[in-house]
């Protein structure tokens, strides 16, 4: 036998060697046990209580009506309110913290004095608690004490005060005023990242090509930041739509529905009229609608390259 025979196969003694590694595993299983336990479960409970008739003091006595909730909710005009509003909460709020923030980004990562203290406290009102700003906000924009009321009066922009949320016209935009000063540090915090990582050679380059500063910005800065910006506004996106807490704070969905959004409606339903069973063919509604706009946006942004690199 020669001495190449009596070797073994390439790669064979590296394969011999290898072992089923555990330790990945465990330590990752915490997290999805959390995952498990705080998401999906919960979303199976409600899958199934939406397909019954279901009596929260008594379970036993709940029926099963297949998808008499989902058309129930389908039939009313108030769920078509809530979700106009919803569209228009979304559809508002987003785009403004995305504008708001890119601004504030841009001027963060300029040298000036005191920057370090700009950046601190650009954070505060995505730093307070919902509960905090909402209850704060109410009493900005109460009709009779209110700073909102005073400022304007002052600026001879109104000539009394405006009960901002209990007139049906601007409940739903003074919150959407509010979520968006509450939200665009988000974005501030995120698009400055981003801006940080970019070179700098890149601006020079387009410099010396005579790009001005809305060339380097569109050139440079957006391309730059095309993959932050997919992601945090998805995040927010998703954020935006299931926020409930300020709204509920500030006015409870009132006055009437004109504050109801699909969350909150189905929050209502289950909380205050006890209807567990409509509510939870709303929140599967309202689930597979949001799934629908994030896949469209995704799409949307692959197919323009966004994500690509």
């Amino acid at each position: 036998m020669t001495r190449t025979e009596s070797l073994p196969p390439a790669g064979t003694g590296r394969r011999r060697r290898k072992r089923f590694d555990a330790l990945p595993f465990v330590l990752v299983s915490p997290a999805v046990l959390a995952t498990l336990a705080v998401v999906f479960y919960p979303m199976f409970t409600a899958v199934s209580m939406s397909v019954y008739d279901y009596v929260v003091w008594k379970p036993s006595s709940s029926r099963f009506i297949w998808f008499d909730n989902y058309l129930a909710a389908l039939k009313s005009d108030l769920f078509w309110t809530a979700f106009r509003q919803t569209l228009l909460w979304i559809g508002c709020t987003v785009p403004l913290q995305l504008l708001l923030g890119l601004a504030t980004a841009l001027l963060l990562n300029r040298r000036f004095a005191w920057r370090w203290l700009a950046r601190m406290l650009v954070i505060i009102p995505w730093a307070l608690p919902s509960v905090v700003i909402g209850l704060m906000w109410r009493w900005i924009y109460d009709a009779n004490f209110g700073v909102m009321n005073d400022f304007l009066l002052r600026l001879r922009l109104i000539e009394e005060g405006v009960p901002w949320l209990a007139t049906t016209g601007t409940a739903l935009y003074s919150i959407i005023l509010v979520l968006i000063w509450q939200g665009f540090p988000f974005f501030a915090v995120m698009l400055l990242a981003g801006l940080q990582s970019i070179p700098r050679e890149l601006y020079e380059a387009v410099e010396v090509d005579g790009a001005g500063i809305w060339g380097k910005f569109i050139h440079v800065t957006l391309p730059g930041l095309k993959s932050v910006l997919v992601t945090s506004v998805l995040l927010r996106l998703i954020w935006v739509a299931n926020s409930v807490d300020v709204i509920y704070v500030m006015t409870e969905g009132g006055p009437g529905s004109a504050t109801h959004t699909l969350p909150l409606y189905a929050y209502a339903l289950s909380r205050k009229a006890m209807r567990f069973g409509i509510a939870s063919a709303i929140a599967v509604l309202f689930t597979l609608m949001l799934l629908a706009l994030v896949i469209v946006y995704l799409r949307r942004v692959d197919d323009s390259g966004g994500t690509r690199e």
